[in-house]
């Protein structure tokens, strides 16, 4: 069985028939609206292009017998506050009883929350954390309105994900709602809306689905879901480290663009299954510099090193990965420890430059030291606490400055023997 068959067999079993999926599949929309409501709000990016994808929705809503009420702009990058404020108050306004959301996570991610706020009131802060919205729903005797959430790009699969990332724009911080309840009802994803994306928006999308799967790969060691998190992690990372590169070397490769939406989404059903930890938690303090696919996979690589002596195992297993498609030459299963954690992040830097991606924190336009101080103060933020618990070498906070510290310097200039191990 090849991995994209693999792959279509995962989300099968994620998510049974209530995924809409593959290219071509928006006209259908309609179809999954008209069994949940007659009034829909339309949440959207805007992005060259966009329009007829858009337009494709409204026909086959108004060919349901689906009413469009409202039509409202999506959230800028990282889904700013003021974005989500906006967002909610259109939401209020429209009393829709489905939302449709087409955009990437951010969109998506604005959605769900600003239907939180409508449904259960409050601000935002009331839910950052695990599991607020749930407690909220249970308290007031309520539910949330069903959303149909189209996803755009091959990314963060935040269509099918209980999270809603948040950012504040003044202080720089992006904060997480963790929660079931937010889950989008229907998700869709139509791959032909992928195939004009620009290469740096391809390149960070896949990326990130490396992230998320290798994260809870890490994470889940010693866990009850640890076979599940290894199927999903051995597919999607290698997907994308297969055709990531085609998609780069020729933008119209349909195929490989449709191979990589299948990874992304393998990399949403991993943080459905497991936590993500250390490049995560860390990419919420670089929000204004760096892209949220861009910043986790810049400091994986630095992550691993410092697990490594608690993920052996998969570090020779995802090392294999990339060495069978020419990233690597070493023979893992000879190595231990710091070692190992060395020769696996080099074999994700072979690949980063096969595909001109910055390795180190150093190159990025914009970066200071003052981010790697940010970043330290908010791992000791309890908000935050559920990434650092996640991690396959615990720390808390009083371990913060003496393990991360170290981390987010070498990331800086790439100088990998800076890193300590505990």
């Amino acid at each position: 069985m090849t991995n994209l068959d693999k792959a279509k067999d995962l989300l099968k079993a994620f998510k049974g028939d209530d995924y809409l999926f593959g290219a071509g599949v928006l006209k259908d929309v309609g179809n999954v609206a008209l069994k949940l409501g007659k009034k829909a709000i339309i949440i959207r990016d805007v992005f060259p292009g966009s329009e007829e994808f858009v337009s494709i929705i409204r026909e086959s809503l108004e060919k349901a017998g689906v009413e469009v009420v409202k039509e409202e702009n999506g959230a800028k990058p990282n889904c700013p506050l003021e974005d989500l404020s906006r967002i909610s108050n259109a939401l209020k306004e429209s009393e829709a009883d489905v939302i449709v959301s087409f955009g990437g996570g951010s969109t998506i991610d604005a959605a769900k929350a600003a239907e939180v706020l409508r449904t259960l009131g409050g601000g935002i802060e009331d839910y950052f954390g695990v599991g607020l919205v749930t407690k909220a729903c249970e308290e007031q005797g309520v539910k949330l309105c069903p959303h149909i959430a189209i996803e755009t790009v091959a990314s963060s699969g935040a269509h099918l994900t209980k999270y809603a990332n948040i950012t504040d724009v003044k202080s720089g911080q992006k904060k997480l709602v963790v929660d079931p309840a937010i889950v989008p009802s229907h998700p869709v994803f139509d791959y032909a809306v992928t195939y004009g994306l620009p290469m740096g928006v391809t390149m960070d999308g896949g990326l990130d689905g490396i992230a998320h799967c290798l994260e809870v790969y890490y994470s889940s060691v010693g866990t009850d879901s640890y076979e599940q998190c290894q199927k999903i992690a051995e597919v999607g990372i290698s997907l994308v480290v297969e055709y990531l590169p085609k998609v780069i070397a020729n933008p119209k490769d349909t195929a490989s663009r449709d191979a990589l939406c299948l990874a992304t989404d393998l990399g949403g059903y991993a943080i459905m299954v497991g936590g993500t930890n250390g490049g995560h938690l860390t990419s919420f303090s670089l929000v204004d510099v760096l892209s949220h696919g861009r910043a986790c996979a810049i400091m994986n690589p630095y992550y691993s090193v410092f697990f490594a002596p608690a993920v052996e195992k998969e570090l020779r297993i995802v090392g294999n990965i990339f060495k069978s498609y020419g990233y690597a030459t070493v023979d893992f299963e000879s190595l231990s420890g710091k070692d190992l954690g060395q020769a696996a992040a080099e074999a994700m830097f072979a690949l980063a430059r096969k595909i001109n991606f910055p390795l180190t924190l150093g190159e990025v336009a914009g970066f200071t030291d003052g981010h790697i101080e940010r970043a330290l103060t908010a791992a000791k933020n309890p908000q935050l606490k559920m990434k650092l618990q996640n991690m396959p070498v615990p720390l808390n906070a009083d371990l913060i400055d003496e393990y991360m510290g170290p981390i987010l310097r070498a990331a800086k200039t790439g100088d990998l023997s800076l890193i300590k191990n505990l």
